[in-house]
């Protein structure tokens, strides 16, 4: 079974950094569109970032220059830099598999001073 599990979120303040991770088990990362949604309270759940199987990555307009979306292939393991984070990128942060609809626990992300 295809598996995700995503770890790495916390309280940060304004201008901060966090690293998440999502260790996906039965699928390699480099054989799958992978994607990073999130959901924030009383919001639906929106897209942040996708990462292609060429290593060709999109992201949405409000994390444009400040989050990266990346994978290692030898870890099987997708990741989410999130630089200069912003209260309202306060959220439950999710690991996607689109082709197998396959959705992490979610972990959640607070930017708060």
């Amino acid at each position: 079974q295809v598996q995700v599990v995503e770890s790495g979120g916390g309280l940060v303040q304004p201008g901060g950094s966090l690293r998440l991770s999502c260790v996906a088990s039965g699928v390699s990362v480099t054989s799958y569109v992978m994607a990073w949604y999130r959901q924030a309270p009383g919001r639906q759940r929106e897209l942040v970032a996708r990462i292609y199987l060429d290593g060709t990555t999109t992201s949405t307009e409000s994390v444009k220059g400040r989050f990266t979306i990346s994978r290692d292939n030898a870890k099987n393991t997708m990741y989410l830099q999130m630089n200069s984070l912003k209260p309202e990128d306060t959220a439950i942060y999710y690991c996607n598999v689109p082709a197998h609809g396959t959705w992490g626990q979610g972990t959640q992300v607070t930017v708060s001073s």
